[in-house]
């Protein structure tokens, strides 16, 4: 039998979480939620995010889940008491799971602005380990570009010298890719830091949390990513999102429409 997973984002960057966990096993059946109509969620504020999180309770309520994995770092950060309220099944999220695996001393996180600003990354990191030095950093243009179909190289250079420069002038050992759409960019990333300084991509340690709770069967193995059981729905821009399928994950899938209860 299934697990029956829920995965949400604004848009692509829970494709990192699913694939994580497609990697990992196949006896899954996936139903992945991206909030086109309201992308990106990192420049919303604490109210507005805490709405959208109730409306995609609401989506998920009627799928029978097993367990959400929570996708969205500025969701997690604001709003994860009432996924957890209003669901009541297990809620994997990237940034209690992250805190778990920090083992340096002097730590760089990359994120939105609701997420830095929410300092959640800060205090849960801190309340694992002591004498830490942790600095935030907003990444304001990173979603919209990597949300875009043919990514910009010139810009993304531009931005990460810009946003990766205060962080490594403080001799960092370790980075937090604290935005799911981050990690899609992590090659071009790896290239621009020390190889040194570790990346941490959080959706590795979320889904590391998910297999340590529901037990991977004996009888599953890794054959390659398996897309079959994954049902993607959108709240806008069912076609481009449908491209961004096509270029990220490379099949050809139907995208179904949904509106969610909105007045954001």
């Amino acid at each position: 039998m299934r697990l029956k997973i829920g995965i949400f984002d604004s848009g692509i960057g829970g494709f990192t979480i699913l694939n994580s966990l497609l990697k990992t096993r196949k006896d899954v059946e996936v139903f992945y939620l991206a909030d086109t109509k309201r992308i990106p969620f990192g420049n919303k504020n604490f109210k507005e995010i805490r709405l959208i999180a109730k409306e995609i309770c609401y989506f998920f309520e009627d799928k029978n889940l097993d367990a959400l994995l929570i996708a969205c770092n500025t969701t997690n950060a604001c709003a994860l008491d009432i996924l957890e309220k209003n669901l009541r099944i297990p809620c994997f999220d990237l940034i209690n799971s992250v805190s778990e695996i920090v083992d340096k001393q002097i730590i760089g996180i990359l994120a939105t602005q609701t997420t830095v600003k929410s300092s959640y990354y800060k205090k849960a990191i801190i309340s694992k380990k002591d004498n830490l030095k942790i600095f935030q950093k907003e990444c304001p243009e990173f979603v919209s570009e990597i949300e875009k179909e043919k990514l910009d190289f010139f810009k993304l250079n531009n931005l990460s010298d810009l946003y990766l420069k205060p962080l490594l002038n403080k001799n960092i050992e370790e980075l937090i890719l604290g935005c799911s759409h981050y990690p899609l960019i992590y090659d071009f990333l790896r290239k621009k830091i020390n190889p040194n300084i570790k990346i941490i991509d959080p959706s590795e340690a979320l889904i590391k949390k998910f297999n340590q709770f529901f037990t991977i069967p004996k009888t599953d193995y890794y054959e390659g990513i398996y897309l079959e059981n994954v049902k993607f729905f959108v709240t806008s821009e069912r076609d481009e999102f449908s491209k961004k399928v096509k270029i990220w994950l490379g099949i050809n899938k139907e995208i179904s429409l949904v509106n969610l209860r909105s007045n954001v």
